[in-house]
């Protein structure tokens, strides 16, 4: 702790709907999410950083159209004292179990999971740092993505999820209903016709935020150092992990056939520029809730490499697995892909762009996220 805190995460905001059908609000609702995109001035634009300034925004929208009044906070919020009942409880796993023991017995409780259960992330993240250590000779510190422990789950009456069927077994223990919510793009891309897929099928992209270890970039770098025919492309806030860059100085800089970009905006010209020199991602995340970078690439018709764990569901017609993300797994799929027939690779690149338009929106997330609410008050008008 550096003794400092940040404004937002004591901020509270109210909405109200603007109209329902008898002219009542139907109840009140608490979401204690992502609280900046409510706090953003007249005429500024929702971060495209992540995927959860969006979600937050487009749970509010939900409530309020079905007629319900919204109190918003931040889930980094813990002095947060309720001066009213509450109909609903919408929050992420950090500081549910402590905002929702101070509601209304009554209030429906709803934990919205966004990544791997703590116990299954926070033991890949170590996994992952053993096998650098083994691999490379260093150890390298764990960046953003070790969960503290929480109890959300074990609290909540239901829960959403983002991510696959692999996301959803790390919870099942609890036994509880859970609702799966496909994670919306910040962006969406129209098809290109005039790619050359002669040209990109040997270039390949690792586009991904904090956490290099974690998401893979390690042992992308070790594979493409050893193919020096096929070029990498690395997009994500390179200068935040100075031990990371260090340890991999020479792969990241000085090799020939990796191109280090830094982070880069994916409403920008430069992302536009990557979609069309390369082929597909390469993305062997040990754990995710469903990785936002996997989807928005294939909204750019790129062709997912990626883990079971990114929480993507992957078919053959339009990307590849890695069962285990090993160096080895990394390189054959490379090859595999690079090694295909132009019209074949255009097909799957297609496959995966139509994917991600049909299932992957801001607006597929308003109508699943509705459509659970409804089946959870119905569920609940059962009980009563």
């Amino acid at each position: 702790m550096n003794g400092t805190r940040d404004y937002h995460q004591d901020a509270f905001v109210s909405f109200r709907p603007n109209s329902t059908d008898d002219g009542m609000v139907k109840g009140k609702v608490l979401l204690a999410y992502i609280i900046e995109p409510f706090l953003l001035k007249k005429g500024e634009k929702i971060p495209n950083s992540h995927t959860h300034y969006h979600e937050s925004v487009l749970m509010a929208q939900v409530f309020l159209e079905m007629g319900y009044a919204v109190d918003a906070i931040s889930y980094h919020n813990t002095t947060f004292q309720p001066k009213k009942d509450y109909d609903l409880f919408i929050s992420a796993r950090t500081n549910f179990e402590k905002i929702s023991k101070r509601l209304n017995d009554n209030c429906i409780k709803i934990a919205h999971l966004d990544m791997a259960h703590w116990l299954f992330n926070n033991k890949s993240a170590y996994d992952r740092c053993i096998a650098i250590q083994n691999r490379k000779g260093v150890t390298l510190p764990l960046k953003t993505k070790l969960q503290e422990f929480n109890w959300a789950i074990e609290l909540a009456d239901y829960a959403t999820i983002l991510g696959n069927r692999f996301t959803l077994e790390t919870y099942k223990y609890a036994n509880k209903q859970i609702f799966r919510l496909s994670i919306p793009t910040c962006a969406t891309y129209s098809w290109f016709s005039g790619k050359d897929f002669k040209k990109a099928k040997k270039n390949f992209l690792w586009f991904g935020s904090s956490g290099f270890v974690h998401k893979g970039l390690d042992v992308t770098l070790d594979a493409f150092a050893g193919m020096p025919e096929h070029h990498l492309y690395v997009c994500g806030p390179i200068e935040k992990e100075k031990e990371f860059v260090q340890a991999y100085y020479k792969e990241l800089y000085e090799t020939p056939n990796i191109h280090t970009v830094g982070w880069v905006d994916v409403e920008d010209s430069t992302f536009e520029e990557l979609r069309n020199t390369c082929v597909g991602l390469i993305y062997p995340s040990a754990s995710e809730g469903q990785a936002g970078s996997v989807v928005t690439c294939m909204q750019a018709g790129l062709i997912p490499i990626v883990s079971y764990e990114s929480g993507v569901d992957i078919d053959t017609n339009f990307g590849l697995l890695l069962p285990d993300s090993t160096i080895e797994e990394i390189r054959k799929g490379i090859i595999h892909l690079s090694n295909m027939p132009e019209d074949q690779l255009i097909a799957m690149a297609k496959k995966a762009w139509e994917e991600a338009r049909s299932r992957y929106t801001k607006e597929v997330y308003a109508r699943e996220f509705k459509a659970i609410i409804q089946e959870i008050l119905e569920l609940e008008k059962g009980k009563k």
